[in-house]
């Protein structure tokens, strides 16, 4: 469970956030803040783990708040003005929601924060699931969010613009591309093997030659991605 605050003066867009956090449900929500200096007196005594925050506040702004923190947290900017987009990645921001942003854009953002843990070069991968196995994301399917646990996920197979996630009781056909799994999930555990498929690395069963075995399903390992994937997996 990882912690976070919110920075923002508008009462509508802190019930989104509020209510998108509750949502998504291993985000602790410790402070609503409607402006920078308020949150900066609280952080002194109380680290965080994520803020979101607003650009345009009373007293000084988003920005200049962030260029005074001594020890920054992630940070996700939410803001109505996408002017800004680009000196925010200049300061290191994790994403920068511009309002109105969807649920599912929301959990895009966070995931950046709760999906990549920090492991060591020693970690095998007969400690991934339990080193995943609280993590967990949501994904459109039909019109419904789903929730998918993230060790369930065997492979992802590309279908065009859609990919096919393929669990441990069956699959989903979700509406993103296989770039989007690549840019989510964390490489330490996610290895890209073919064009058209990712797999999870702990739920490999064997390799033999040119395929990978998971379950029922044999996998092909593309010339491109050979050299890679031999050289940090095996």
């Amino acid at each position: 469970m990882k912690s976070c605050i919110i920075i923002e003066d508008q009462a509508p867009a802190q019930r989104i956030l509020e209510r998108y956090i509750q949502d998504i449900g291993n985000l602790a929500l410790v402070g609503t803040y409607t402006d920078a200096l308020s949150a900066l007196a609280f952080l002194k005594d109380n680290p965080v783990d994520l803020i979101f925050l607003d650009i345009h506040l009373p007293k000084i702004s988003g920005i200049d708040f962030l260029k005074v923190l001594t020890q920054k947290p992630a940070i996700i900017f939410t803001t109505a003005f996408p002017d800004y987009a680009l000196q925010g990645y200049e300061l290191d921001v994790v994403d920068y929601l511009l309002k109105p942003f969807s649920f599912e854009r929301f959990v895009k953002a966070v995931s950046k924060v709760l999906y990549k843990p920090e492991l060591s070069s020693t970690t095998d991968t007969s400690s991934i699931n339990e080193q995943l196995e609280e993590e967990f994301l949501f994904v459109k399917v039909g019109k419904d969010y789903q929730r998918i646990e993230v060790p369930h996920i065997h492979f992802i197979k590309s279908d065009g613009d859609y990919t096919h996630l393929f669990l441990e009781d069956g699959k989903h056909l979700v509406s993103q591309p296989l770039k989007y799994w690549i840019e989510t999930l964390n490489a330490k555990y996610f290895c890209q093997v073919h064009k058209s498929y990712l797999v999870n690395v702990s739920q490999i069963q064997r390799v033999s030659g040119n395929q990978v075995y998971i379950g029922t399903h044999t996998l092909p390992i593309g010339r491109t991605y050979r050299e890679l994937f031999f050289t940090n997996y095996l």
